[in-house]
């Protein structure tokens, strides 16, 4: 199973005075810390929203020149057996990169296998085939040189004959 993980970090900033340019600081700062190994990790700001009454509010927390800022980090695990199995993997990979900044994981969302539906495409024109009569549509210009569309015929390209022989 394949997973997409989310990840909040709580990245410092120093010396800034809007939010909007600790935003810029703290992506730029947690990409050069993630690239070049971990380039497939998409940064996003985070969203804040309070506790006690549910206003959002900005994804910087500035006092004395000095920001916190929320960033979501969104990465894809591959061939997981559990949720959790991925948020261990996620968390890891991206907290060697980022030292001493602290995680959460925010979401995590299931992917479908795009190799299990090409499986059952593959299933499905088989069976049709079958169901059609199973009838071998050959190439009828006489030629020797023609390919077979037949699904289950199999054809050894000349060259490697000469190896197979040999």
């Amino acid at each position: 199973m394949d997973c997409r993980v989310v990840v909040e970090a709580a990245v410092p900033v120093y010396d800034v005075e809007t939010t909007d340019e600790a935003v810029r600081i703290a992506i730029s700062k947690t990409g050069e810390m993630l690239n070049p190994d971990l380039n497939y990790v998409e940064i996003d700001m985070g969203e804040r929203t309070c506790r006690n009454c549910g206003e959002s509010h900005d994804p910087a927390f500035i006092a004395a020149d000095e920001s916190l800022v929320a960033l979501e980090l969104e990465m894809t695990v591959f061939n997981v057996e559990r949720d959790e199995h991925a948020a261990r993997i996620a968390r890891k990979e991206i907290g060697q990169r980022l030292e001493n900044i602290p995680l959460e994981v925010v979401e995590i969302e299931e992917l479908e296998d795009e190799g299990e539906d090409a499986e059952e495409d593959e299933a499905e024109t088989e069976d049709a085939t079958a169901e059609a009569g199973g009838q071998d549509h050959r190439d009828e210009s006489g030629g020797g040189g023609g390919r077979d569309s037949g699904a289950g015929d199999e054809e050894v390209l000349p060259e490697f004959e000469e190896l197979i022989d040999e």
